[in-house]
């Protein structure tokens, strides 16, 4: 197995569109695609480009865990617990849970759902120790979130509503990003044809026009093409380390970062309808080799019950969520 005693784990992988020679990067409203320039050590510069964003990778190394087709954790981590969300006037049915919301389980489904008609807002609150005059005790609070979602503290989060008192922020451990460099664009275009309506306007008067999905459109499209692309993954394992969680609880968790990269890596990598990546080569990193899935999967599968065994609660933790628009309180912790 890897060695976890560095600082960080680091692990670079090329990559290459699996069909054709263009790929389609991530888009940001208003912005389009995330160009930018690298600088070579000679002051030389690349123009390059982001594939797909930091915060994008956090999404998809977590989504590797989660059965979508079940809604819930794949087998190997049924055991951990996590927050799942089922709505109130139909408590069978499930709404979302803290490994797919944005804010996990500082989401706002989450913190105004009861469990056991205790609001989360308030038991997260004292689960954390969240108190007025009273310093935000990390370890304790990561202690906490063990017993809620262990994913919290590879993925983080950010308890950012008022009433929560010190609005603590746990930083993602598990960070990934996918770049290109040395990009060109590669400039196309196509034509949505309408063959019943060949006329719109003046020649079709009444009729609807292109704005009701009527007639022919012509588009352009811009995709690119690069010399390298490059997925980079990280794990911090310093920071995971500082919680004090122990040993089984700390390697549980840099097992289960590991464990998402080789799923990610090995999954198969279509990120949009027109981004399928491949990996030209095995990864590389400063801690050795990246491990097989099959080698991760049974090193968590020892790691569970000695971890599982301290925690409150195994497996789903299920609150119900009305809908409702909470009551505003007269005290709080705004900073």
């Amino acid at each position: 197995m890897i060695t976890t005693d560095l600082h960080r784990i680091r692990f670079e992988v090329p990559l290459r569109p699996a069909f054709g020679s263009t790929f389609q990067p991530t888009g940001f409203p208003d912005i389009g695609a995330g160009t930018f320039d690298t600088f070579a050590d000679d002051g030389t510069t690349t123009p390059s480009l982001l594939v797909e964003s930091v915060q994008s990778m956090t999404n998809r190394l977590e989504a590797t865990a989660w059965d979508h087709g079940a809604q819930q954790p794949v087998d190997l981590i049924a055991d951990l617990p996590y927050i799942r969300v089922h709505r109130a006037s139909a408590p069978e049915e499930f709404l979302t849970s803290s490994r797919l919301e944005a804010h996990r389980i500082a989401s706002a489904f989450v913190r105004e759902a009861t469990l056991d008609g205790t609001k989360m807002l308030d038991l997260i609150t004292s689960r954390l120790g969240l108190e007025n005059d009273k310093p935000l005790n990390f370890p304790a609070m990561a202690d906490a979130l063990m017993g809620l979602d262990p994913f919290v503290l590879l993925h983080g989060t950010f308890f950012n509503n008022k009433a929560w008192w010190g609005q603590p922020r746990f930083t993602r451990a598990v960070s990934a990003v996918i770049e290109a460099h040395d990009v060109r664009r590669a400039v196309s275009g196509g034509r949505k044809s309408d063959s019943v309506r060949h006329a719109l306007g003046d020649q079709s008067e009444g009729a609807g026009g292109t704005s009701e999905g009527y007639g022919s459109v012509p588009f352009h499209r811009v995709e690119w093409t690069a010399r390298e692309i490059r997925a980079m993954f990280a794990i911090d394992t310093a920071l995971l380390r500082s919680y004090g969680l122990g040993e089984p609880r700390t390697e549980l968790l840099t097992t289960l970062a590991l464990w998402e990269i080789r799923s990610f890596l090995d999954g198969g990598l279509r990120l949009r309808t027109a981004c399928d990546l491949e990996p030209v080569a095995k990864p590389t990193g400063n801690a050795g080799d990246l491990p097989e899935r099959d080698e991760l999967t049974a090193r968590i599968a020892e790691l569970l019950p000695q971890v599982t065994a301290d925690l409150p609660t195994r497996g789903a933790i299920t609150v119900l969520w009305n809908g409702e628009k909470p009551k505003k309180k007269t005290t709080g912790g705004a900073q």
